[in-house]
């Protein structure tokens, strides 16, 4: 049956389709399943994020007509936040860079955004950056009335995830054993943990991380090109008490299981997608045939059609 005309794109936002892998997962392997979030308006997850921390900016008063909404973002948060934005009538002032893909820039700009631009080094996300981009958004919130996001620190956004968690449980109706998935700001890991820890109990919870800046691991902070995850820093709002597991993922090994799901599965998403799958690929080897092992497809590959990924 088809569904109803919706009042608003907003109300689009959400209730995504999962899907069963076939082809990527190996013999004697564990069922994988992944979450096509690039189904949301502009293509990835973070419209969840950002539908979320406005709402609950606006339900306590500190987001209110007439000022801006700013946050800093490699260019993700910043579309869904233009967008909803543009929807509710605020003015969107975004601190990106160079080292994010250009398509996900003008995204932002044909959305509505006002972008300012951090020069990174290489085009390459090294460990500097984060902390540049957050201290221009700072300076710009000084400078106007507004309300600052500040995603890192904004636990509003993690509300908007846990409806992964249970949308995931009436999907895939025998028991999931396993969720995992790459950290930025680490709302949707923990949103989706928050309820699966209620829900399920029996669900373990794993972090992946790139490799080449495995700091949740211990290791050091590296340079790498999986964008929007692996800031250099262990993100604030990362609940050790919410999860089981840390692992790392070459980037290499993320980038072609992203080519293998475009060609394999008919998946069309992003390195860190790739990274997820190649992360649930693992520990699905490690669980054996009778169990299940979940993950999502953050965003869509047309983000990343004028880089190197494709």
């Amino acid at each position: 049956m088809m569904e109803k005309a919706r009042d608003s794109i907003l109300e689009v936002i959400g209730q995504t389709p999962v899907v069963r892998l076939k082809k990527v997962v190996p013999e004697g392997a564990a069922q994988v399943y992944v979450k096509l979030e690039y189904y949301n308006p502009t293509g990835s997850y973070k419209d969840r994020l950002a539908l979320a921390m406005l709402e609950e900016a606006e339900k306590r008063g500190d987001l209110r007509p007439g000022m801006s909404v700013v946050e800093y973002t490699g260019g993700s948060t910043g579309s869904s936040l233009a967008l909803v934005c543009a929807l509710k009538g605020y003015r969107f002032r975004a601190v990106s860079s160079d080292a994010f893909a250009r398509e996900k820039l003008l995204t932002m700009k044909a959305l509505g955004a006002d972008l300012t631009i951090i020069p990174s080094q290489g085009g390459k996300v090294t460990p500097d950056l984060t902390p540049r981009m957050i201290e221009a958004a700072r300076k710009i919130t000084e400078s106007e009335p507004s309300y600052f996001t500040n995603q890192l620190y904004n636990e509003d956004g993690i509300k908007g995830y846990e409806k992964i968690g249970g949308e995931l449980l009436s999907q895939i109706e025998e028991p999931l054993d396993v969720f995992c998935a790459a950290v930025g700001t680490a709302h949707m890991l923990m949103g989706v943990a928050r309820v699966l820890r209620r829900q399920s109990s029996g669900t373990k919870i794993v972090v992946l991380e790139p490799a080449e800046s495995a700091v949740i691991s211990g290791g050091q902070a590296g340079t790498h090109q999986v964008e929007g995850i692996g800031i250099g820093f262990v993100p604030p709002l990362l609940d050790k008490g919410l999860y089981h597991r840390v692992m790392a993922i070459e980037e290499k090994e993320a980038r072609e299981m992203a080519r293998r799901l475009a060609r394999e599965e008919g998946i069309f998403a992003g390195t860190s997608s790739g990274l997820n799958v190649a992360g649930a690929l693992r520990l699905a080897a490690e669980l054996g045939p009778g169990h299940r092992v979940a993950t999502v497809a953050v965003d869509s590959g047309l983000k990343y059609l004028a880089g190197e990924l494709f």
